[in-house]
């Protein structure tokens, strides 16, 4: 992908915001990632830059947005359409529709768009759209789909449960995007004794990531990203 420039390395910390929300800051610029109904409150807000992958409601909520858009006259979300459509009477010029094979800059944050369905929840059911999100070159969130982006990213973020997911997909998922790092998501229908059976599989007590490393962060909780 073209258009990298040197600060693309910057990107220095990742926030889990609960559920499928992250937030990622550098240089005093902030850039959220799915700030839906199951993630904490103030999940949205002091966002530069708000990116949604895709409508249902533990991934889109309209009330978050609107508020961290009214509190940052600068903020701008980047969506697809379907999200975007139900936004952007309000905020003339500030949101912006993308898909596969997008690449834009936004608040310093270099940021590429791979994937266009949400995964299979059953043949019942129209799938809908989804796209994940590279940033900085650095981390996927693929949104609700087992989405192998078209370049190598060293920290995925990995959607751990779900309808649409069982275990033996998850683990082959990580092996196929291969990166260093795996840090879950869409864990916000898990009890403890959830995540522990998970992160034991994911861990030494299962069959291996294939030689991912992988980390869990409670709603709240921050780690360091470098290259």
């Amino acid at each position: 992908m073209g258009g990298m420039g040197t600060d693309a390395n910057d990107t220095s910390a990742l926030t889990k915001k609960g559920h499928s929300c992250v937030r990622l800051e550098k240089g005093g610029r902030t850039l959220v990632i799915d700030p839906g109904g199951f993630s904490e409150q103030d999940a949205a807000l002091g966002a530069d830059v708000l990116l949604v992958t895709h409508e249902h409601a533990d991934h889109f909520d309209e009330l978050r947005l609107r508020a961290a858009m009214e509190a940052n006259p600068a903020a701008g979300i980047w969506t697809l359409r379907s999200v975007a459509d139900q936004l952007s009477g309000a905020f003339p010029g500030r949101v912006h529709t993308v898909g596969h094979g997008d690449t834009f800059e936004a608040a310093g944050f270099q940021i590429e768009v791979h994937g266009e369905l949400h995964a299979v929840i059953h043949p019942d059911m129209p799938r809908i759209t989804n796209v994940g999100y590279v940033v900085d070159g650095l981390v996927f969130h693929p949104g609700d789909a087992l989405t192998v982006p078209e370049r190598p990213v060293k920290t995925l973020l990995l959607p751990l449960h779900a309808p649409w997911n069982k275990f033996s997909e998850i683990l082959d998922y990580v092996r196929a995007v291969s990166p260093a790092y795996v840090y879950d998501i869409h864990d916000g229908l898990l009890n403890d004794n959830g995540l522990a059976v998970l992160g034991r599989m994911l861990g030494e007590g299962g069959p291996g990531t294939g030689g991912a490393a992988h980390g869990h962060l409670t709603p709240g909780e921050s780690v360091g990203l470098a290259r």
